[in-house]
């Protein structure tokens, strides 16, 4: 006993196929949001990044940069 497919069945499992990978139903990574503050030790105009950052991962920040027209350290973390 042999079952025949229909066509509108066959192309309604395409469409459904196509839609699903369309949709990209893969892993999605999410960026977390970052937190910015001034930080509380530096002093004097910020001119090396990597001194920035080693101040702010004392003041428990997971990195820094310095930042803006005045070169102040600015420490971030994930909110």
């Amino acid at each position: 006993m042999k079952m025949k497919i229909s066509l509108p069945l066959i192309s309604a499992i395409a469409i459904m196929l196509m839609l699903l990978l369309a949709t990209g139903m893969g892993p999605v990574t999410v960026e977390a949001r970052m937190c910015e503050s001034s930080s509380q030790l530096f002093n004097g105009p910020c001119l090396s990044t990597t001194n920035c950052a080693n101040i702010c991962h004392n003041e428990g920040f997971t990195d820094g940069d310095c930042q803006g027209f005045r070169r102040r350290c600015i420490c971030t973390r994930p909110c």
